[in-house]
């Protein structure tokens, strides 16, 4: 015998409406949110998870964990996803923010035949005289999270006016 379906009460206020209504049909939001606002408000009409998920082409327990979402942390907290553990990131801001302002340096001053500072030799600098300054995290570091950390400040040492 099959089971009795499952209804939960999802209640959305007037404003939370109002800005579900404008996600849904945005163009600029992540499809992610947009989708899931849809599904919400599919359910807002027919509280049937089957129903709003043949309608939306998507999976019913895709709309049933994006209802229980909106039940638990809101309508709008619904959409975003829930953060996930991920990896700490291992170069602390101070050894950041000495990259950055080693980079802001010229290469002549300290030693080097440079005129300016090439990515790979500000990377080969750092693993040489970071763990020194005391930043361990720069032991390792290579070219590419150099580029990254330098333009994440938007610091361009290869290009001075």
């Amino acid at each position: 015998m099959p089971a009795w379906r499952q209804v939960l009460e999802l209640t959305i206020g007037g404003e939370d409406l109002s800005r579900l209504t404008a996600i849904a049909r945005s163009r600029t939001e992540p499809a992610s949110r947009v989708e899931r606002a849809r599904m919400l408000l599919a359910y807002r009409e027919d509280p049937s998870f089957f129903a709003v998920g043949r309608a939306l082409g998507a999976h019913h327990q895709t709309v049933q964990r994006c209802v229980e979402r909106a039940v638990v942390y809101g309508p709008l907290a619904a959409l975003d996803d829930r953060p996930r553990p991920g990896k700490e990131p291992t170069i602390t801001a101070e050894a950041k923010a000495w990259l950055v302002s080693l980079a802001c340096r010229k290469a002549k001053e300290l030693g080097y035949p440079h005129e300016l500072w090439t990515t790979r030799l500000l990377a080969s600098h750092a693993r040489a005289h970071g763990p020194a300054a005391g930043h361990e995290c720069l032991a390792n570091l290579v070219q590419g999270t150099v580029c990254k950390i330098l333009d994440r400040h938007e610091v361009k040492p290869h290009k001075v006016r």
